[in-house]
């Protein structure tokens, strides 16, 4: 591993690379941060799914391009006066320092809830911070991982189960309901019927996968990676599928559902 002076060189290198890109290169040079936006995203998203997969080498080039991001963006700001990669760091340093007050000052955290809890009342009273529990949530952040973290920033003030048993009752309460509003669906007389009743379904499966996610939230589980593993899993299987049918010459389109499971149930017992 690199000693501190050689990741300084490495990273005066990246900022050369990125000032050289900015001015030389036609492409860098029309970016926005608008135009970054999507492509960020991508990113990160191409980064987890490093994470998950535990590709090492990938993941080395995956932070750096999620890196160049943040140079790209420290870059044009700086080109309008507004900020440096400089205040970004300090900000970074800042903000850590301020929330971390069991390593930095004489605070004493017992352990990491502890930390995470006190993270949570410090960042709602900075200055210039987030003004609610929940505001510094980003309205675009993916459905299931913004639940998960409006349940886990409600733990940290105290506002949780008691015992994480007692969710089960409420998983089954939003079930009931989910399950009631579709069977009134399924009797709606008119087009009037239909839509509210699909309104209120909407509304109750929400409801049940919030609970949902919030018993994985208790019992220590991650929904997004469990999700993601269930999607990995129904891939590989119904992959197998596609690709049976194919060599024998047949058509999904023209199988019974029987036919498939038959194959879908040998994928299973080869633990695809």
């Amino acid at each position: 591993m690199k000693n501190k002076d050689k990741k300084l060189k490495s990273f005066e290198k990246a900022l050369e690379v990125m000032d050289r890109l900015r001015e030389e290169c036609p492409w860098n040079r029309a970016q926005t941060n608008e135009s970054l936006r999507p492509m960020t995203l991508e990113e990160v998203y191409e980064l987890s799914d490093a994470v998950l997969k535990k590709e090492e080498d990938n993941l080395k080039k995956e932070l750096g391009d999620v890196f160049l991001h943040i140079m790209f963006y420290s870059r044009i700001a700086e080109e309008e006066g507004r900020f440096d990669i400089a205040d970004v760091m300090d900000k970074l340093c800042e903000k850590m320092i301020y929330r971390h007050p069991h390593v930095f000052s004489d605070t004493k955290a017992a352990d990491a809830e502890e930390v995470s809890t006190n993270w949570e009342m410090l960042k709602a009273k900075e200055k210039g911070g987030n003004r609610r529990i929940l505001s510094g949530i980003p309205d675009s952040m993916p459905t299931v991982l913004k639940a998960y973290s409006m349940q886990d920033k409600a733990r940290g003030v105290g506002f949780d189960w008691e015992k994480k048993q007692d969710v089960w009752d409420k998983v089954k309460e939003e079930l009931g309901e989910y399950e009631a509003e579709l069977e009134a669906l399924d009797k709606a007389s008119s087009e009037d019927e239909a839509a509210a009743a699909r309104g209120r379904a909407e509304e109750e499966l929400g409801d049940f996968m919030f609970a949902t996610i919030n018993a994985a939230r208790l019992y220590g589980l991650d929904p997004d990676t469990a999700l993601n593993r269930a999607c990995d899993k129904f891939r590989r299987r119904f992959t197998y599928l596609e690709e049976k049918t194919i060599r024998q010459g047949r058509d999904l389109h023209d199988m019974t559902l029987e036919q498939m499971d038959e194959i879908w149930d040998e994928a299973k017992a080869r633990g695809l």
